[in-house]
């Protein structure tokens, strides 16, 4: 298993999610319905908005999973905010960086990941909206536009900012 790596940015990506007063807050519908339609819509049995901290990753909206966080040494979330673009994995278990992953070896099973990276005002990534499969599974051109635009609805809300903008 690979960690993902810590950027040297890193500090400043947490004083941006810190300063959104985000984390550890309750649930709240405004979110909890944009992830509920991304696993009806993708019919997806997990589907979370993540928020990567320090040494976790926390769930501010999930459906499938009952836990609200965990490590960020064994996310995928970590891995997908350093993307520019959607992060997929099709088969977590054909991919060396995650084959041995506790979250893909045992509970949630974790085999297809597709994470589409939130921004903060200043432009860190500071999470995801994330879709998890227990199969291999691929998206379309249509599906990543899709999720495209329910990450843009997602970062909209978690910003205050026009989704247009």
């Amino acid at each position: 298993m690979q960690a993902a790596p810590i950027p040297d940015f890193d500090a400043e990506r947490l004083a941006a999610l810190r300063a959104m007063l985000i984390l550890d807050t309750p649930p709240e519908e405004r979110f909890d319905k944009v992830v509920r339609f991304a696993a009806e819509e993708f019919d997806m049995p997990i589907a979370l908005l993540t928020l990567v901290d320090h040494n976790r990753q926390w769930f501010k909206a999930r459906v499938g999973l009952d836990v609200c966080e965990t490590g960020r040494d064994v996310s995928f979330c970590g891995h997908a905010i350093l993307q520019q673009d959607i992060f997929v994995i099709p088969d977590a278990r054909a991919d060396l960086r995650f084959a041995d992953n506790p979250l893909v070896t045992a509970a949630p099973n974790v085999i297809f990941y597709a994470g589409a990276p939130l921004h903060a005002p200043s432009g860190h990534a500071i999470g995801t909206l994330c879709l998890i499969d227990h199969r291999p599974r691929v998206l379309d051109t249509t599906e990543l536009a899709i999720l495209s635009t329910l990450r843009d609805l997602l970062q909209a809300e978690l910003t205050g900012e026009s989704a247009d903008a």
